[in-house]
């Protein structure tokens, strides 16, 4: 597909088909994800994939109950590593950098899957914490930025 053609008609999409995402659509979107910019390519962020139902039903509550998190088949979860931007740029790097970082990379996330006939929403609103707990990330610098639910539109 077009690239402006992706940028023109991708839109948020919130209910989903019970249909797997294929393993090499999901490793495609890995790899844009990989190639996305970032601040001194330290690629300050890291991503959660989420497959397992009931952790996608626990972050559709961690989300303030947007269900259709859960009926997703793959969630991605993006955090931002503050530390790791901050060992190189300092405050802006642990402030802005790293939160600039992750945020991208789910935009290459968002873009990949609409080329690959994938449907997603970004959401934003969701108790950080929780989040956290439900991806098993312990470390203080991980900082949830995106909760990215991926599959096939039912809409």
């Amino acid at each position: 597909m077009d690239f402006f053609e992706v940028l023109r008609r991708r839109h948020s999409v919130r209910a989903y088909l019970a249909k797997k995402v294929e393993k090499e659509k999901l490793e495609r979107i890995l790899e844009a994800i990989d190639s996305a910019p970032s601040a001194g390519n330290l690629k300050a962020y890291k991503v959660v994939v989420i497959e397992d139902e009931r952790k996608r039903k626990e972050l559709a509550d961690a989300a303030f109950s947007q269900q259709f998190v859960a009926q997703a088949p793959v969630v991605l979860v993006f955090f931002a590593d503050t530390q790791k931007s901050a060992s190189h740029y300092g405050i802006r790097g642990e402030q802005l950098y790293a939160l600039q970082d992750a945020t991208i990379a789910c935009c290459f996330a968002m873009l990949a899957c609409f080329a690959l006939g994938l449907a997603n929403c970004w959401v934003g609103a969701f108790d950080d914490s929780k989040v956290k707990e439900i991806c098993g990330i312990r470390e203080q610098a991980l900082r949830p930025v995106a909760i990215l639910p991926i599959g096939y539109a039912d809409e």
